[in-house]
C-alpha cells in the first residue's frame, strides 16, 4: 500500500499549488478543505480561539484516522491556532510556513513580506519571530505589507484580477527599494510572484519553493521507514 500525505486547506484554490509538487510514485496527496472556520472566527464573537483550536485538532485527528502517513497544513491561520505545547497526532506534521521562514531569517538586510489576507498577518509574523528565536537566529528585519483590497478578488474566484493586483503591488515594492528583498506570504500569490520574477529578473520569495524541498525530504523519511 502506498503512503499518503493529507493536506488541510482553508481554501480549495491551494490544492492546485500543492499538486505541483511531484511525489514519488508510491506516494499520493489527500486534500481536505475547510473554509468555514476562519469565516466563523470573524463573524461569531462567541466562537473563542480555544474552540477554534479544538476544531483544528479534531480535524488533524480525523485525517490521521483516515489513513494519513503525514499531514501538511497550508493555512497559516490554522497553524497559528495549534497549541505547540500539546501533542495532537502521532504523525509528522509539516507546516507550510516553517520552510519559508528559514529563507526569510537566513537573509540579511531589510525585507518586505506581502499579504493579501489581513487575518493572517499577526499570527504569521508572531510565528516567524518565534521560529527564528527557537532556531537561535537573528530576528529578521521584515516589514509586513497588506494588500487587503485584493483578498476579496480571490475569494470571489476572480483569479486574473487578483494576480494582476498582486503583481502590481510587487512592482511598486521593487520600484520603491530595489535593494530590499521582497516575498509573498500566501500560496495564492505564487503565480504573481513568478510573473514578477520573470518580468523583473529578480528572485521573489514565496512559500511553495521551499515547501517542495521540505516535502521531498519528508517523502524520503517516510519511504525509509
Amino acid at each position: 500500500m502506498g503512503l499518503k500525505i493529507a493536506c488541510l486547506h482553508a481554501h480549495e484554490s491551494n490544492i492546485a499549488y500543492i499538486a505541483r509538487i511531484r511525489l514519488p510514485a508510491e506516494m499520493s496527496w489527500a486534500h481536505y478543505v475547510d473554509p468555514g472556520l476562519i469565516a466563523r472566527m470573524s463573524a461569531d464573537a462567541a466562537f473563542t480561539e480555544d474552540r477554534a483550536r479544538d476544531h483544528v485538532v479534531r480535524q488533524l485527528e480525523w485525517m490521521a484516522m483516515a489513513g494519513a502517513d503525514a499531514i501538511l497544513i497550508t493555512c497559516t491561520n490554522y497553524i497559528a491556532l495549534l497549541d505547540e505545547a500539546r501533542p495532537t497526532v502521532r504523525l509528522p506534521i509539516l507546516k507550510i510556513d516553517e520552510p519559508f521562514f528559514e529563507e526569510l531569517y537566513g537573509r540579511e538586510g531589510a525585507q518586505a513580506l506581502l499579504f493579501t489576507n489581513p487575518a493572517t498577518v499577526e499570527g504569521t509574523m508572531a510565528r516567524l519571530y518565534a521560529h527564528a528565536e527557537r532556531e537561535k537566529r537573528a530576528r529578521p528585519q521584515i516589514e509586513a505589507v497588506v494588500l487587503s483590497e485584493a483578498f476579496d478578488l480571490v475569494m470571489r474566484g476572480e483569479k486574473e484580477a487578483y494576480l494582476n493586483a498582486v503583481q502590481g503591488e510587487l512592482d511598486s515594492l521593487l520600484d520603491a527599494d530595489p535593494e530590499r528583498f521582497v516575498a509573498v506570504a500566501q500560496l495564492s500569490m505564487v503565480d504573481a510572484a513568478e510573473r514578477a520574477e520573470a518580468a523583473r529578473g529578480v528572485r521573489i520569495g514565496q512559500p511553495l519553493r521551499r515547501l517542495a524541498e521540505a516535502v521531498h525530504a519528508l517523502s524520503r523519511e517516510l519511504g525509509g521507514r
